[in-house]
């Protein structure tokens, strides 16, 4: 029975390990985008680099994947969710707004989103006190902005970026939906994103030939390697263990970890709004977690009763 136990327990921990390296991944990647956007590269280049690089690093695998398994529907949603339309979008949205602007309208976005998609597509009802944690956490996030991302000057990059957040809960949900597993998603985003793009780039503005090899670089190291296929599998591994608004939920954390790395690593103090959007999603999360005492000790049960 105990090691029954302490295998479930490894179940859970391994899943938000993989979260929780999802978002500090995806707090770099905003930051990297942002600097990307502002060199001489643009959307379109660093949306080729990304699926390039990313469709090389798999390509020992496309042989052998089951290509026979899903439908092209289902391919398009989980590989466009994530593909080449997320990332022109948020990345011409960067070109307006602050990373961490960004980062508040497209993951801040994601629990509410993914509560909605969750419940339209699965049926899927959470406690009320999770539909309120939900809230705190989408309001904190608004918090941390101090209400300058809302000015009519921005309202382009606004729109941008919250049709971003949008795209990225079909991508999540299409996993689910599909019930891809992670070696299946990080070979298919980087295809179906290689495959369609390419032609498209043409037809685009582009700065490869005044952009350096370093600039070059870092978006195809990180955009192609450490985001679509080592977060992709954090991502899909996430998903199927925890479901999708608890994967949104951590992902709506991203700005809070982005404002504390600039804090710790770039020495930028925090506003008071940013502690206070800190302190609300901190509490928003416990509060998520939390579960009324009879109904963990009806989850205890059940667990002991399984391992008997």
């Amino acid at each position: 029975m105990i090691r029954g136990i302490a295998c479930r327990h490894m179940q859970t921990i391994k899943p938000h390990l993989a979260a929780l390296v999802m978002v500090f991944i995806w707090s770099g990647w905003i930051t990297i985008s942002r600097y990307g956007v502002h060199t001489q590269l643009q959307p379109a280049d660093i949306t080729l680099l990304r699926y390039w690089t990313a469709f090389l690093v798999v390509s020992p695998l496309l042989c052998r994947h089951p290509w026979k398994r899903f439908h092209l529907w289902q391919y398009l949603v989980v590989g466009l969710g994530v593909g080449f339309p997320y990332t022109m979008l948020s990345f011409y949205g960067l070109k307006v707004l602050r990373a961490a602007h960004a980062g508040v309208l497209v993951n801040g976005m994601l629990p509410v989103l993914g509560a909605i998609a969750a419940w339209v597509l699965f049926r899927q009802r959470i406690a009320l006190h999770r539909y309120a944690a939900i809230g705190l956490i989408f309001l904190s996030n608004l918090v941390m902005t101090g209400g300058g991302v809302f000015a009519l000057d921005r309202a382009t990059g606004i729109v941008l970026l919250l049709t971003a957040a949008l795209c990225y809960t079909f991508h999540m949900t299409g996993i689910r939906l599909c019930g891809m597993s992670w070696r299946d998603v990080v070979v298919v985003v980087p295809t179906v994103n290689v495959v369609l793009f390419t032609p498209l780039w043409y037809f685009f503005p582009s700065g490869f030939a005044q952009a350096s090899l370093q600039d070059i670089a870092v978006q195809a190291v990180y955009q192609g390697i450490v985001v679509n296929v080592l977060a992709l599998i954090c991502v899909a591994y996430a998903i199927r263990h925890l479901g999708t608004i608890t994967v949104s939920l951590f992902m709506s954390f991203v700005p809070v970890t982005t404002a504390l790395l600039a804090w710790v690593l770039l020495g930028e103090a925090l506003k008071p709004w940013e502690i206070a959007g800190i302190a609300g999603c901190s509490t928003g999360l416990l509060w998520y977690a939390w579960e009324p005492r009879s109904r963990a000790l009806t989850a205890k049960r059940a667990v002991e009763a399984g391992g008997e």
